[in-house]
């Protein structure tokens, strides 16, 4: 039985990736006076320092395009676990072969609207830390999830659309929306770190059937970036 109880405990200690570094658990196994404190040394801290980071994205929404570009965003964690963050995207389009075989099949023009610019301000949330042993190596990293307003300057191809007698050509829209996003952030040293983050931007907008009722949007893009911090 001991030897059992040893072997959960190690079991459960190996798979714990989270652990504050003053926490304090009450086991009701034990002794009533007998407490247990669990530490986790963090090496890289957050709290009261500044980042800068700028990311390659992909876009894996867009129907009719491929889409890339440039992310820079930086913020300030005023606490270990919450940060506040300004971000920044720009986007290049070019049709892609979907586009052309929609051209050449049914010689009609498809419905297109496509981000060029995004930028906006965000909450930023870290709950997660820990450390992965791979290659001889310790990889610290961070998982964070962040929240907040976006605007959006797009343009489409809606008139031309609706009436194939107008010459084909993108009108500009802007729209508020709402972006949501999940991060992790390898740190290489004390100052630089690595990421790979995932981030949704949702905005209401009309489609050529209805223009006058506006549905929800989703655009989705996958940033690899490199930052700093201080």
């Amino acid at each position: 039985m001991p030897l059992l109880l040893l072997l959960m405990l190690g079991l459960g200690s190996s798979l714990k990736v989270h652990a504050g570094e003053k926490n304090l658990y009450d086991f009701l196994w034990l002794d009533p006076d007998k407490q247990v404190y669990v530490l986790q040394n963090k090496v890289y801290q957050k709290k009261n320092s500044i980042y800068a980071d700028i990311g390659y994205l992909t876009n894996i929404t867009s129907k009719f395009q491929d889409t890339s570009g440039l992310q820079l965003r930086g913020g300030y964690y005023f606490t270990e676990e919450f940060a506040l963050e300004l971000n920044f995207h720009n986007y290049s389009n070019s049709n892609n072969d979907d586009y052309r075989n929609v051209r050449l099949i049914n010689s009609a023009e498809p419905f297109i609207r496509r981000l060029n610019s995004t930028y906006g301000v965000y909450a930023i949330w870290s709950p997660f830390y820990g450390k992965i042993n791979t290659f001889n190596k310790i990889f610290y990293f961070d998982w964070s999830f962040g929240v907040g307003y976006q605007r959006i300057n797009a343009e489409s191809n809606i008139d031309n659309v609706r009436n194939p007698l107008i010459d084909s050509k993108f009108k500009k829209e802007s729209y508020n929306g709402i972006g949501a996003k999940t991060n992790v952030k390898f740190h290489i040293n004390e100052h630089t770190h690595v990421g790979i983050e995932y981030h949704n931007t949702y905005y209401r907008a009309a489609g050529p059937k209805n223009p006058n009722s506006k549905k929800m949007k989703t655009n989705t893009d996958i940033v690899f970036s490199i930052g700093f911090s201080y």
